[in-house]
């Protein structure tokens, strides 16, 4: 399953964990708050960045991406891409948006087990599935866009998955603390952890793929 890409837009907010899903919507995953009021020129400018970026990625990895690379790229003044994306992190993780929206396209209203329509615990096993190798086709874009620690777990697109995994579970088991158990979970699907597991330690995807399948078991006492 891929979801290679790159997007440009910002998307509207979603529900905190304790609020009830009750028809699919996208969650927000926009790197900033005011970019849906961007003029049509600063919007097209700003695709522009982003195009360019990614062909830096595409010919010489995510390492080739600074900001002043992006700016020769694109042919505009270094400042215009701090101004627009704040800093190389803010550039790579807009870099990883349309990715991420796709996915949460797919779980949120795509064809089930990943979309509505499938058991809950089928729903979480094809989730943790698609999310281990969207990371691995994307890894080390994945993880030169990660942000500090201190904003790591805030940033939109990790608490986006946060509510979908919590709310699976409290599907699966209600009488759980299923915020903290989505934690848990989703630490499974980090990609440095991936980096580590498949670069340094040679693992293949396949292992990964069953040990997340059999996690998914244990922690929800179901079978397969």
């Amino acid at each position: 399953m891929l979801y290679a890409g790159f997007m440009s837009a910002a998307l509207p907010p979603f529900p905190q964990p304790q609020e009830p899903v009750d028809k699919p919507q996208l969650l927000e995953v926009g790197s900033t708050a005011d970019e849906s009021c961007l003029r049509a020129d600063a919007a097209r400018n700003r695709a522009r960045l982003l195009e360019a970026a990614a062909r830096l990625v595409a010919e010489h990895g995510a390492a080739g991406v600074t900001m002043e690379a992006v700016a020769a790229e694109a042919g505009v003044g270094k400042g215009t891409v701090f101004r627009r994306f704040g800093d190389r992190t803010g550039l790579l993780t807009a870099l990883l948006d349309h990715s991420a929206r796709g996915l949460q396209a797919d779980f949120l209203g795509g064809p089930p087990p990943l979309g509505p329509g499938a058991p809950p615990v089928d729903r979480l096993r094809a989730f943790g599935v698609a999310v281990l190798y969207r990371s691995a086709e994307q890894l080390d874009l994945q993880l030169a866009a990660q942000p500090d620690p201190t904003r790591r777990y805030a940033h939109p697109s990790v608490r986006a998955l946060h509510t979908h995994v919590t709310v699976l579970l409290r599907q699966i088991l209600p009488d759980a603390d299923c915020d903290l158990l989505a934690q848990s979970l989703l630490a499974y699907l980090d990609p440095a952890l991936i980096n580590h597991l498949t670069r340094q330690c040679g693992m293949p995807m396949e292992r990964l793929e069953k040990g997340w399948l059999d996690l998914v078991e244990r922690v929800t006492r179901t079978e397969a």
